[in-house]
Protein backbone atom coordinates (compact mmCIF):
# COMPACT_ATOMS: atom_id res chain seq x y z
CA UNK A 1 0.00 0.00 0.00
CA UNK A 2 2.93 2.61 0.44
CA UNK A 3 4.06 1.82 -3.22
CA UNK A 4 0.56 3.11 -4.58
CA UNK A 5 0.80 5.95 -2.18
CA UNK A 6 3.94 7.23 -3.16
CA UNK A 7 2.79 6.42 -6.62
CA UNK A 8 -0.49 8.48 -6.50
CA UNK A 9 1.89 11.56 -5.25
CA UNK A 10 3.80 11.21 -7.05
CA UNK A 11 1.13 11.46 -10.42
CA UNK A 12 0.07 14.69 -8.53
CA UNK A 13 3.15 16.54 -8.92
CA UNK A 14 3.78 15.32 -12.61
CA UNK A 15 0.58 16.61 -13.26
CA UNK A 16 1.45 19.98 -11.72
CA UNK A 17 4.47 20.13 -13.83
CA UNK A 18 2.98 19.27 -16.73
CA UNK A 19 0.24 22.43 -16.08
CA UNK A 20 2.55 24.51 -15.78
CA UNK A 21 5.07 23.17 -18.32
CA UNK A 22 2.20 24.20 -20.42
CA UNK A 23 1.51 26.94 -19.37
CA UNK A 24 5.00 28.21 -20.16
CA UNK A 25 4.29 27.30 -23.61
CA UNK A 26 1.26 28.99 -23.92
CA UNK A 27 2.79 32.59 -22.82
CA UNK A 28 4.85 31.96 -26.33
CA UNK A 29 1.86 31.52 -28.58
CA UNK A 30 0.09 34.71 -28.25
CA UNK A 31 -2.90 35.55 -29.85
CA UNK A 32 -2.21 36.11 -33.54
CA UNK A 33 -1.25 32.15 -34.25
CA UNK A 34 -4.87 31.32 -33.10
CA UNK A 35 -6.82 33.12 -35.98
CA UNK A 36 -3.61 31.69 -38.45
CA UNK A 37 -1.71 34.66 -38.40
CA UNK A 38 1.77 33.25 -37.40
CA UNK A 39 0.98 29.42 -37.93
CA UNK A 40 1.69 29.24 -41.54
CA UNK A 41 5.32 29.95 -40.91
CA UNK A 42 7.68 27.03 -40.32
CA UNK A 43 10.64 27.24 -38.06
CA UNK A 44 12.59 25.35 -35.54
CA UNK A 45 12.90 25.22 -32.12
CA UNK A 46 16.06 26.73 -30.57
CA UNK A 47 17.44 27.10 -27.04
CA UNK A 48 15.35 27.33 -24.37
CA UNK A 49 12.11 26.66 -26.21
CA UNK A 50 13.40 23.47 -27.45
CA UNK A 51 14.21 22.94 -23.86
CA UNK A 52 10.38 23.38 -22.37
CA UNK A 53 9.59 21.20 -25.80
CA UNK A 54 11.40 17.85 -24.62
CA UNK A 55 10.75 18.54 -20.76
CA UNK A 56 7.09 18.87 -21.72
CA UNK A 57 7.09 15.47 -23.99
CA UNK A 58 8.78 13.99 -21.53
CA UNK A 59 6.74 15.01 -18.36
CA UNK A 60 3.39 13.67 -20.50
CA UNK A 61 5.08 10.46 -21.54
CA UNK A 62 6.36 10.33 -17.92
CA UNK A 63 2.46 10.93 -16.29
CA UNK A 64 1.37 8.69 -18.89
CA UNK A 65 3.40 5.72 -17.88
CA UNK A 66 3.07 5.96 -14.09
CA UNK A 67 -0.76 6.09 -14.28
CA UNK A 68 -0.88 3.05 -16.37
CA UNK A 69 1.39 1.08 -14.07
CA UNK A 70 -0.63 2.55 -11.30
CA UNK A 71 -3.75 0.94 -12.47
CA UNK A 72 -2.35 -2.34 -13.49
CA UNK A 73 -0.70 -2.42 -9.62
CA UNK A 74 -4.17 -1.84 -8.41
CA UNK A 75 -6.03 -4.20 -10.06
CA UNK A 76 -3.60 -6.83 -8.86
CA UNK A 77 -3.87 -5.70 -5.44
Amino acid sequence: MVLLDFMLVAIVVLAVALVAIILVQAQDAGLGSMFGGDSSIYRTRRGLEKVVFNVTIALATSFMLLSLLTVILQNRL
